[in-house]
């Protein structure tokens, strides 16, 4: 049996390890790392956006069960989208509330045309913390999101 740890594996294995932070700030590097993908965002946008729409309506409207929307079309687009196309699990497990602030302020610098940005904060991270060539884990000496952003 092949005792090496393909890829994809190391990969999910490193992002699974949630680090502790001391502030939104720190976290936020993070939260982006967890959406390197564009088309992460675009889902993440999506899920948020029609989401956010059905809740305002049912507000409108007097309809309280469409607030339900809001999480339910937010998580129900973000989750399957971290699986299938960015292979890790969710920030929101580990870190529910900076997350949602996350998702809030990842989707403003998409309305702002800077989504360019966010990919350079991911690559930014990810880089910071990959682990050795070869290993499935970590660096020894990699940060552990205790940093200022």
């Amino acid at each position: 049996m092949n005792s090496r740890v393909p890829a994809a594996c190391a990969h999910n294995r490193r992002m699974a390890q949630r680090p502790d932070f001391d502030s939104y700030e720190a976290f936020f590097p993070y939260y982006v790392a967890m959406h390197s993908k564009p088309a992460t965002r675009r889902v993440h946008f999506a899920g948020t956006t029609l989401g956010l729409v059905l809740a305002v309506i049912g507000l409108l409207t007097r309809r309280p069960r469409m607030l339900v929307a809001l999480p339910g079309c937010g998580y129900g687009f973000a989750w399957p989208a971290h699986w299938f196309i960015e292979k890790n699990n969710p920030a929101s497990f580990g870190h529910p509330l900076w997350s949602l602030r996350g998702d809030f302020e990842m989707i403003s610098y998409m309305l702002r045309g800077r989504d360019a940005e966010l990919s350079e904060i991911a690559q930014a991270y990810l880089s910071e913390h990959a682990a050795p060539s070869g290993s499935a884990e970590p660096a020894e000496d990699a940060p552990t999101g205790r940093h200022a952003a």
